[in-house]
């Protein structure tokens, strides 16, 4: 590509440097002018001073997030074309961004041709735009004063129209479509010649949806009377299909006179399909959730089994005392003892259980603080049981004042699970396992990691094993999702998951997460 100063400035605001820097590089070989801010404050003062035409922001930031950023922009300077990057399982995120007029949305690890393609259609869009506004402007400014140059204008701006992005539909004071351009045609799936001085507005909506945008338009709610802003509804497409779009409307007026309206219209379809995908997340999530929740429980009730027999044991001694007749002083003190045993194994029982119901909760993301020592130690309670049954060592070593991780409590429990399931099934023959947890000193967060002495991962299979249903195990141990989810949720906490192995000697996962 052609390097150089290029009339495209592009503002990254993305809080983690290795991001920044990799990214910069790909805009500027592309041959974009690149601006940088690591935080949603400094990138807001650089879009002040620097004004570039086009916005890249991470969604997830510390202090001001990528939503912040992209409404503050859109409120300054409606024509900056705003592209949002989002993480795993934010889709969400992503669908809220692009009601707010964001032009794209790419996902992390960001692809070079997703993010040169998202910002070819940014370019596109500010472009019509900026056009639109120059010739509105020059029409204000000068008279066209003959019909050859009037048809020109007419072409022009039916050109413009054309080329539009988005789907602009125009009706005059009856109601009839008189502007109808190819991006709403794709749309609706209704040609021209059908629609063009013949349809009436009214009839691209389905039953009961005319009322409601009508309703919508006389209202103050969505941007001002007569005006629509971001309005989301259905519009009847050929052969009745329902397609969900997000409108915006405004009134034409002639003084007082209302002398019909105009509409820009972008579909929705893309977006109520990443809604399904982010559902579709949720149930993998959640699947591998239970699929663990089932080894678990079967732990839990071989652990449980041990302190009830001890308990069964205390009370047929105290039964035995009582059917002697009256117990003396010394069986009365050894009464207490029993009593005391009981209830410390009893005790121990519930920690098991209620520690087996947090896990199995279906619960909101919801990101806390959390005591990494406690979640351990609960994750090696869960497990201790397969541990011993298979003859395996555990050694846990824990760095004194470890800091409190920002984090959703199930979920990076849920990941430790998976990872220490994994070590087991790679020692059937028993080993050793070690659970280490140190601050992560060169990235101001800390590092756990997960080591078993096993079988390890082949060279040719070590790239793979965060691919989805990618395995190893034999047929009925396993879809091989829990790698792919554990590798999601720590990206979500912003978090890195990295993994070395060698075949015949073990494994090594390295969790490193923000503090």
């Amino acid at each position: 590509m052609k390097k150089g100063r290029s009339e495209w400035k592009v503002l990254l605001i993305d809080d983690d440097e290795g991001v920044r820097r990799v990214t910069s590089i790909i805009l500027a070989d592309a041959g974009y002018c690149v601006l940088a801010a690591e935080s949603g404050q400094s990138g807001l003062k650089l879009c002040k001073e620097e004004s570039p035409q086009i916005v890249i922001t991470d969604i997830r930031m510390p202090g001001m997030d990528g939503m912040e950023v992209l409404r503050t922009v859109k409120k300054e300077d409606p024509d900056k074309e705003v592209i949002v990057v989002t993480g795993f399982g934010e889709m969400a995120a992503a669908v809220s961004a692009l009601q707010l007029d964001a032009s794209d949305f790419i996902t992390k690890p960001i692809g070079t041709d997703a993010l040169l393609i998202a910002l070819e259609r940014a370019k596109k869009r500010y472009s019509t735009r900026k056009e639109l506004q120059a010739y509105t402007a020059l029409l204000e400014e000068r008279w066209v004063s003959t019909a050859d140059e009037l048809a020109k204008a007419i072409h022009y701006r039916e050109n413009l129209i054309e080329s539009s992005i988005d789907g602009i539909l125009g009706s005059d004071r009856e109601g009839r479509i008189v502007i109808y351009n190819q991006s709403i045609e794709n749309i609706l799936r209704y040609p021209k010649e059908m629609v063009i001085g013949k349809m009436h507005f009214t009839d691209l909506f389905p039953p009961g949806g005319v009322e409601s945008f009508k309703e919508a338009l006389d209202s103050e709610r969505y941007g001002g009377r007569h005006r629509l802003f971001l309005y989301e509804t259905n519009l009847s497409g050929q052969g009745g299909q329902k397609v969900p779009v997000q409108l915006s409307a405004s009134v034409l007026f002639e003084v007082t006179n209302e002398i019909g309206m105009v509409c820009f219209i972008r579909d929705l379809r893309r977006l109520r399909m990443m809604e399904e995908q982010f559902a579709d997340q949720e149930r993998l999530l959640h699947q591998d959730k239970m699929i663990t929740l089932g080894r678990l429980s079967a732990s839990v009730v071989h652990e449980i089994n041990n302190p009830l027999a001890g308990i069964l044991n205390y009370l047929r001694l105290m039964i035995k005392i009582l059917d002697r007749g009256t117990p003396n002083h010394e069986q009365m003190e050894k009464f207490g003892r029993y009593l005391e045993l009981a209830e410390s194994e009893t005790g121990r029982c519930s920690r098991m259980v209620s520690s087996l119901l947090a896990f199995s909760r279906k619960t909101e993301t919801e990101f806390k603080e959390i005591d990494i020592c406690e979640l351990l130690e609960r994750c090696i309670m869960l497990s201790r049981h397969k541990l011993d049954l298979q003859g395996i060592r555990i050694e846990n070593s824990v760095e004194p004042d470890i800091p409190r991780i920002r984090g959703d409590f199930n979920q990076i429990q849920q990941c430790l699970v998976n990872l220490i399931f994994n070590a087991v099934d790679a020692m059937p023959e028993g080993g050793t396992l070690t659970i280490a947890c140190a601050r992560d000193r060169y990235k101001n967060g800390l590092e756990v990691r997960v080591t078993d002495t096993g079988c390890g991962i082949s060279r040719e299979d070590l790239p793979l094993v965060f691919d989805p249903f990618y395995t190893t195990k034999k047929e009925g141990k396993g879809l091989g999702l829990g790698l792919s989810t554990v590798q999601g949720i720590i990206e979500r906490h912003k978090g890195k998951i990295t993994v070395e192995s060698e075949k015949g000697k073990g494994t090594t996962f390295f969790i490193r997460l923000p503090v």
